[in-house]
């Protein structure tokens, strides 16, 4: 599996977010600053507003702010957000999307790995990527 562009992107604008946690921050700065196309960075935005995560602001000093504390939001929440419930296999998710999934053999993995893959990417919070960033950039 590999995550889309949408979702690198989404990840790269809620970790600059959290370096902003206080303010208001205008989409213009966020797309610069995280080498995100405006226009993209608008329709991730919305997704991300519509998950909770985000807040927006309109107006002349609008912009986004973190919806929560960077430690109650998980890369699971991100991915989610942006690319709906995370699944190796659609079985995983409905067994009634495949008729096989009541005796295949394959399914009880897919159901496994799901809830592996589900457990590790809720772990890691935007707290403690921002501090690996913080150490990593003290490192040079």
């Amino acid at each position: 599996m590999e995550i889309t562009r949408e979702t690198d992107y989404a990840i790269r604008c809620v970790l600059y977010l959290c370096e902003k946690r206080e303010e208001i921050t205008m989409i213009d700065e966020i797309a610069r600053e995280m080498e995100v196309p405006r226009s993209f960075l608008a329709k991730i935005l919305q997704k991300l507003a519509r998950a909770s995560l985000v807040k927006s602001f309109r107006g002349v000093k609008g912009g986004f702010q973190l919806a929560r504390p960077p430690a109650r939001i998980s890369l699971l929440d991100v991915v989610e957000a942006i690319e709906g419930e995370v699944a190796m296999n659609l079985c995983a998710l409905d067994q009634a999307l495949c008729g096989r999934s009541k005796y295949c053999p394959v399914h009880p993995a897919w159901v496994d790995i799901r809830k592996d893959f589900r457990k590790v990417l809720g772990k890691y919070n935007f707290e403690k990527l921002k501090k690996t960033g913080e150490r990593q950039k003290a490192k040079g």
